[in-house]
């Protein structure tokens, strides 16, 4: 079990918040998975008939998109999941197929709303710390692009930096692959979102990858409270 801890001045910057950790080890991943694309149509399936004749404004009015997004204004951005639920529920876009591990995540993401990160354990460097940014702090996107992220932020740290940024996303250096056989789940829930709603997020997330790994190892279901 990888060993994650918050900060001090992650408890005291925000209040109220959860971070929800899910680990699982030995997983094997297809190619494709037949049960899991059943899944994601019915997740979007769902989106469409609960949200038809709707707007955006009804998707943001859901409790917790509605925290969310009180989040992100607080930093002028908007929550980038409200645009994926919209894309689907209204403009009848399907869910990315990226690979296994990453679509049981997007799955229960668009579930859920609750915003979650993946990484490969393999490509992490200890100490792992739930914290909160720096004026001065920075980090190397997806696409290798070097971003100076806003202060105030909850952020994830590695021995190498930062892992991941709520507003900014993940960093380059532990992103889930094809390949990844042991995997790190964080979810990241501001105040307002229920740690009810994030630990069933997870377990959502764990069932879509036992629908393809039904013998992978749950290494941890834990969390963090601000």
């Amino acid at each position: 079990m990888l060993p994650i801890f918050a900060t001090l001045a992650w408890h005291t910057a925000h209040p109220g918040a959860v971070i929800g950790l899910l680990e699982l080890s030995g997983i094997k991943q297809p190619g494709s998975s037949i049960e899991l694309n059943k899944r994601k149509q019915e997740i979007e399936a769902h989106l469409r008939q609960h949200y038809q004749g709707c707007a955006r404004k009804d998707i943001a009015a859901h409790p917790v998109m509605a925290s969310y997004i009180k989040y992100y204004k607080r930093f002028s951005k908007t929550y980038h999941v409200l645009l994926q639920a919209e894309s689907i529920a209204l403009k009848n876009k399907d869910l990315p197929d990226v690979c296994p591990l990453v679509d049981a995540a997007y799955i229960s993401e668009m579930e859920t709303f609750v915003l979650t990160a993946g990484h490969d354990v393999d490509l992490l460097q200890p100490p792992i710390l739930i914290d909160v940014s720096h004026e001065d702090d920075q980090m190397v996107q997806m696409d290798g692009t070097v971003k100076v992220i806003r202060a105030g932020d909850m952020i994830m740290r590695n021995a190498e930096g930062i892992s991941c940024s709520i507003l900014y996303g993940q960093c380059k250096r532990s992103p889930i692959t094809a390949q990844t056989a042991h995997v790190l789940y964080v979810a990241y829930a501001p105040n307002g979102v229920p740690k009810e709603t994030v630990r069933a997020h997870l377990q959502g997330i764990e069932a879509n990858i036992r629908l393809f790994s039904p013998d992978a190892t749950l290494e941890q279901i834990s969390f963090l409270y601000g």
